[in-house]
């Protein structure tokens, strides 16, 4: 039994750890407090570990907010901050993050061609820039149970409006199970057990034990 042999992780179809990256946007408490597409400590959860991934794999993360210079907005929620705290932000005014002169040339500068997209909300911050990207020759993932809108409805057209752009939509377990791909890749299996973690403190692998 054998794995076949290793594709070109720059060129591959699928998100590797070497043609990826992440974006993170607005991930910040008023932004968090107004969702109502799903459960905010299960959003919290998931783009945490969204996050998480994004280092055990060594992905380069753009880490984007709103109006904190401002003073209008405030810093990332902590529980984001507590993992990617160490990273700058690009701090912007613009509502479209492919708007800001800073950010878009941090993205460019990474040339990467596929970028997993993650925005609060689904249907501004996040539908903009995946549009504006994808318009641009990129390939935009969305993990879409990391990204919530102001309701269900608002939620679902925004995802339905991307897909049919050209944007992906993933899982953030599909995400893990996509960068992982194999599990002789022994480095990083650590850090994928983290997906058998849930929002609700449920752990199926140690329950089995």
């Amino acid at each position: 039994m054998a794995s076949e042999t290793t594709r070109n992780a720059h060129t591959d179809q699928l998100l590797t750890p070497e043609n990826s990256a992440l974006i993170i946007i607005d991930y910040q408490p008023i932004q968090v407090s107004s969702i109502r597409a799903m459960g905010r400590q299960e959003l919290i959860f998931n783009i945490t570990s969204v996050a998480k991934a994004a280092l055990t794999y060594k992905l380069p993360i753009i880490h984007s907010t709103v109006n904190v210079q401002t003073g209008r907005n405030k810093p990332p929620i902590q529980e984001l901050q507590d993992v990617i705290g160490h990273l700058p932000t690009y701090d912007r005014t613009s509502i479209n993050s492919w708007e800001d002169v800073e950010f878009k040339q941090a993205v460019k500068a990474l040339g990467r061609r596929k970028l997993i997209m993650t925005a609060l909300w689904t249907e501004a911050c996040l539908t903009f820039p995946a549009l504006d990207a994808i318009q641009e020759g990129y390939d935009v993932y969305v993990p879409v149970d990391a990204v919530g809108g102001t309701s269900v409805a608002a939620h679902e057209a925004a995802l339905r409006r991307i897909e049919q752009a050209g944007v992906k939509l993933i899982s953030r377990v599909q995400m893990y199970c996509e960068l992982q791909r194999d599990w002789s890749r022994e480095a990083t299996v650590p850090g994928f057990m983290g997906v058998f973690d849930s929002f609700d403190g449920f752990n199926p692998e140690k329950a089995a034990e």
